[in-house]
């Protein structure tokens, strides 16, 4: 297990949430995940870093994995003149992740509450969801409730949005 995880593991232990860890090989997108999330009862949640025009704002959009983002629409929501997504560098800096691992547990890295999570609202009615744990290889499933919680453990601005 990469340091990566072993730091998710040690976060949601920390806050007694528990979670299932299902191992899988290395996938980048959803489409290369779906196979090997078929078996695991839960919502599989997308997750888009971005950044405003002027890269002064950051956001970690999080919703189902069948839905697309409308990005024009999100632009509006959150009062900004564009949004798109962030570079690989800027990734690394507020969430300490990269490129096919982007998840909420990347949060653990903003000590200084950076980034803003947009949450699609049809999330409130699954009762777990699946991110990555830092890293591409592996997908874990809590709890909605518990996920929630650790939203509120760390403490970054939260806005829930119909997508």
């Amino acid at each position: 297990m990469s340091d990566a995880e072993q730091q998710v593991h040690e976060a949601l232990t920390k806050l007694g949430i528990g979670f299932e860890r299902y191992e899988h090989p290395p996938v980048a997108t959803v489409e290369e995940a779906l196979p090997h999330w078929a078996h695991i009862d839960a919502t599989h949640c997308k997750n888009l870093f971005l950044r405003n025009n002027k890269g002064t704002h950051h956001y970690l959009v999080i919703l189902d994995h069948r839905k697309q983002a409308d990005l024009r629409k999100l632009t509006r929501l959150v009062d900004e003149d564009r949004l798109g997504f962030a570079s690989p560098e800027r990734l690394l800096k507020y969430l300490g992740l990269t490129p096919g691992s982007v998840s909420p547990f990347g949060l653990i890295h903003d000590r200084a509450h950076e980034v803003r999570i947009i949450l699609d609202a049809d999330l409130r009615h699954a009762a777990h969801l699946t991110f990555h744990p830092n890293v591409n290889t592996a997908s874990l499933r809590i709890s909605r409730a518990d996920f929630e919680r650790f939203l509120g453990w760390c403490g970054n601005a939260v806005r829930t949005v119909r997508m």
